[in-house]
């Protein structure tokens, strides 16, 4: 049985840092794409960051470039989502997904699994 588990969430000041982690167990995640999302209240889920688990390929969402970045660790079966420079607008619950060789990376359908999320929080 495939498990995602984000840890590192909490409450920062606007500006400060996060590292987020999500360690998947279950199977072999080769030819999959690890992706974060996030969802504000009242709003849909959006599209973070995602790696290619084979190759370490990534790739950023506009808003994000510059401030984020992801990236895997094989030996720990575990990505990591550092946030810097966070803002009151990144508060939200912040999902790790698993997807094979998804089509589109940004999308949410395109994941077949899913972590419960943890809660990022920035205040002003």
């Amino acid at each position: 049985q495939v498990q995602l588990v984000e840890s590192g969430g909490g409450l920062v000041q606007a500006g400060g840092s996060l590292r987020l982690s999500c360690v998947a167990s279950g199977r072999t995640f080769s030819g999959y794409v690890m992706g974060w999302f996030r969802q504000a209240p009242g709003k849909e889920r959006e599209f973070v960051a995602a790696v290619s688990w084979s190759t370490g390929s990534t790739l950023l969402a506009d808003s994000m470039k510059g401030r984020f970045t992801i990236s895997r660790d094989n030996a720990k079966n575990t990505v990591h989502l550092q946030m810097n420079s966070l803002k009151p607008e990144d508060t939200a619950i912040y999902y790790c997904a698993a997807g094979y060789r998804p089509q589109l990376m940004g999308v949410p359908t395109s994941y077949n699994y899913w972590g419960r999320g943890t809660q990022v929080t920035v205040s002003s």
